[in-house]
């Protein structure tokens, strides 16, 4: 890999199906050692995104590559160094578990026994079970086994946790948060849980109808977005023009709870001076800054 290149990066990436856009002018680059957490609601181009990384599908403009590649003219050797769990995943249900591990394995020189027949254990797996009497878990457990026991550089995954209970997903990042604690691997990791990409992602993007609509670390994404609560001897005006970075807004007398994103300091000085009124900044969950983006 070239070492001006980052594992993945996307550049100016659109893709339509027919007359309807997936994704437009998206332009991302993801560093080695960061878990990325790939957020959007339903159609937000989340999947047509990580299938443009893996050349599964063809881009009508820009381009993205893995690991210095291509996306659409990936090597051998660079598709060993790629773990991918898809949203719905097919794996030759005619052989049982022991005989697909074999299999996939035998693509692999980084193979690792002993994180397999550790992942067998903790995903409660039965070697012996034919694949297509899994149920949808475990089938999904079976597609995390083989994703991850190749020890990927790079890791993309699409809703990996959709079809487990609480208890496997925490199975599930921690083998993850272990697996990246060498600081080399890169991970995407696209989910509509929140609380999962809290606990394990260093990085956030958010897709809306196609576009990248933020990208940032974590840390910076929930300082940059806060919620203030008013309090005033006085009523409060039903609107805030002029205030800039303000989310959403409800009032009500002498009170209101708004949410800013920016320069959060300067905008409750502001406010502060301007009404009268006392300031009270309140942290978010990266669920309610989703929520707020999206308005």
């Amino acid at each position: 890999m070239n070492a001006a290149c980052q594992p993945v990066e996307v550049r100016h990436l659109s893709k339509s199906f027919g007359t309807k856009p997936a994704l437009t002018d998206v332009t991302l680059s993801l560093a080695p050692g960061t878990v990325t957490g790939l957020l959007g609601r339903n159609g937000a181009g989340k999947t047509t995104l990580i299938k443009c990384l893996l050349g599964l599908l063809r881009p009508g403009a820009g381009e993205s590559r893995v690991l210095g590649e291509r996306s659409g003219d990936l090597s051998p050797g660079v598709k060993a160094r790629i773990g991918y769990v898809p949203q719905e995943p097919v794996i030759y249900p005619w052989m049982r578990v022991r005989q697909g591990i074999a299999y996939q394995g035998a693509f692999y020189e980084t193979w690792d026994v002993g994180l397999t027949e550790d992942l067998l254990k903790t995903f409660e797996l039965d070697p012996r079970q034919r694949i297509g009497a899994l149920s949808v878990g475990q089938l999904q457990k079976l597609a995390i086994l083989l994703a991850l026991a190749c020890r990927p550089e790079v890791l993309l995954l699409d809703e990996p946790v959709a079809a487990l209970d609480p208890e496997g997903r925490r199975h599930f990042l921690r083998v993850l948060l272990d697996l990246v604690a060498d600081g080399t691997r890169t991970v995407l990791l696209s989910t509509h849980i929140t609380s999962d990409v809290e606990r394990v992602c260093s990085h956030v993007a958010i897709l809306k109808d196609g576009k990248l609509l933020q990208m940032a670390e974590m840390d910076e994404l929930r300082g940059s977005v806060k919620e203030l609560r008013l309090a005033a001897s006085r009523p409060l005006p039903e609107a805030l023009p002029g205030v800039p970075g303000v989310l959403s807004y409800r009032g009500g007398g002498s009170s209101a709870v708004l949410t800013v994103q920016g320069d959060v300091p300067a905008v409750a000085a502001r406010l502060q001076r301007e009404l009268a009124a006392e300031v009270t900044v309140m942290d978010l969950s990266l669920e309610d800054v989703f929520l707020e983006l999206h308005r």
